[in-house]
């Protein structure tokens, strides 16, 4: 044997070595990911020391780990006790028991209003109460929602058509209501028939559906529903399972803002309030001077952002990301909420100058974010003032949120905090890792175009993290 083949050999055995050592390595040879775009970042908390990188200053689609950025810079500059507040105000008076006038529901972007996930659904009644409690028997005018606190549009253009209309990338407003959501109830019949449609819940007076759902032998919901804000047109696309009764779908509510004043309207009148107008909406801000007569507050940021982080929940994650623009005026825009993001951090010595942010949720395919710019934010929101909240916002391995199916039965089970975000073509994961000797390291690992199954490259990803935490415990 020649010395050059010698050679050969110990450079081979030397990059095999060098797989089996170096985690980073083993993501880049294995068949799945080795042609991915893939950026990763991991640094030791204590010591500031950066462990490993992998193109760590390379900006690609996050996927939901955007929600990172939203959640830190809302919790930096409006603080983990900040409250929406929605306003009921009126431009007549109120003689003898009648207001004279229109009552307003004035919007700054709350999303708890009516929501399943956090907050109190039976707030109107208290709405109710705060009107009677002022000697209100009778409403001359209308009850008009005002959503002008944000621009007039509520659908990020730079979402996909697929998304749009669908639950999870529902319309952006100043007055959502009821998660901005829309269950569809189909009745699911033998293959190859359309599904009919039954209800909707809640009740759309004048909703109008241009359905298309076939029902297959599938076993999941392959139905999307399309529709644009304001529109009372939905269309129906895709498939459901055969034979299966009443199957629900979800999507959005057209026009939230109106079903709010509806709603408003139907308890002031059970409640033996008179209104003689009707429940409307505007989008643009009225020159009528008007008085506040009752401010409803939401639950605390703190609150909020959990449902951000632990439930990857895209309407609370927008609602919030919107409402930042405020801080530079109204009505709320896209491009001053992102304005307000890139200020923070430059603040703080973080510049998202190489960085594309679209929207707060990381639904659109635009954004893009380095690890290393996800470890920096991590780093300072652990030495910052709002430590506890932020990690107290993100899933535990094995125990919560979207990591509850994550390291489970691993010794990283229950030791990492972290933020996750999945498409068909991004898997990602950012957070921290506890290591037994009382360290902590920040980390973020994206994957983009892997080529096999998201759930493949999170048990990539997950031995990923495995062999970091062995080689540094």
């Amino acid at each position: 044997m020649n010395r050059i083949t010698l050679l050969g050999i110990g450079l081979l055995v030397n990059v095999a070595l060098m797989a089996q050592a170096d985690p980073v390595q083993k993501i880049l040879a294995n068949e799945c990911t080795k042609n991915a775009n893939v950026s990763i970042c991991v640094q030791n908390l204590s010591t500031g020391k950066t462990l490993t990188t992998c193109r760590s200053q390379a900006v690609v689609p996050p996927a939901s780990v955007m929600k990172v950025i939203t959640s830190a810079t809302a919790l930096e500059v409006l603080g983990e006790d900040f409250r929406f507040s929605t306003f009921l105000e009126t431009d007549g008076a109120i003689e003898n028991g009648v207001l004279k006038g229109n009552l307003y529901i004035r919007g700054t972007g709350d999303p708890t209003l009516g929501s399943m996930k956090v907050g109190n659904r039976s707030f109107l009644y208290k709405w109710v109460q705060a009107l009677k409690t002022l000697g209100i028997r009778e409403i001359q005018g209308d009850v008009i929602s005002d959503a002008s606190f944000f621009d007039g549009d509520a659908i990020n253009p730079q979402w996909i058509w697929e998304d749009i209309g669908n639950y999870y990338a529902p319309g952006i407003y100043a007055l959502p209501y009821m998660d901005n959501t829309l269950n569809v109830q189909l009745r699911s019949a033998a293959v190859g028939s359309v599904a009919e449609v039954v209800k909707t819940i809640p009740y759309i007076e004048g909703l109008a559906f241009e359905n298309h759902i076939r029902c297959t032998s599938i076993t999941y919901d392959g139905a999307y529903i399309h529709g644009v804000p304001y529109s009372n047109v939905r269309y129906l696309v895709g498939s459901v399972p055969s034979n299966r009764g009443i199957f629900g779908v979800r999507g959005d509510i057209p026009n939230p803002p109106l079903l709010l004043a509806q709603h408003f309207c139907m308890r002031l009148r059970e409640a033996g309030i008179m209104v003689r107008g009707h429940a409307d909406y505007q989008t643009e801000t009225s020159v009528s001077l008007r008085t506040a007569i009752y401010t409803h507050f939401s639950e605390p940021l703190l609150d909020i952002i959990k449902e951000v982080n632990q439930q990857s929940n895209n309407l609370y994650a927008e609602q919030v990301f919107r409402y930042l623009g405020s801080l530079i005026s109204t009505p709320c825009t896209i491009a001053n909420s992102v304005e307000v993001e890139r200020n923070c951090w430059r603040n703080r010595g973080i510049f998202l100058n190489s960085s594309f942010i679209m929207d707060g949720c990381g639904l659109a395919p635009q954004d893009a974010l380095s690890s290393e710019t996800l470890v920096q934010v991590l780093s300072y929101m652990w030495r910052g003032n709002h430590r506890q909240a932020f990690l107290e916002s993100l899933p535990v391995a094995g125990k919560s949120g979207t990591l509850k199916s994550f390291l489970c039965g691993t010794p990283l089970e229950g030791k990492v905090l972290a933020k996750s975000g999945t498409t068909s073509r991004i898997k990602s994961y950012a957070g921290y890792i506890y290591l037994p000797n009382n360290q902590t390291l920040a980390f973020a690992v994206i994957v983009n175009n892997a080529n096999c199954k998201p759930k493949v490259v999170q048990h990539i990803i997950e031995s990923f993290l495995i062999d970091v935490y062995q080689a540094n415990r």
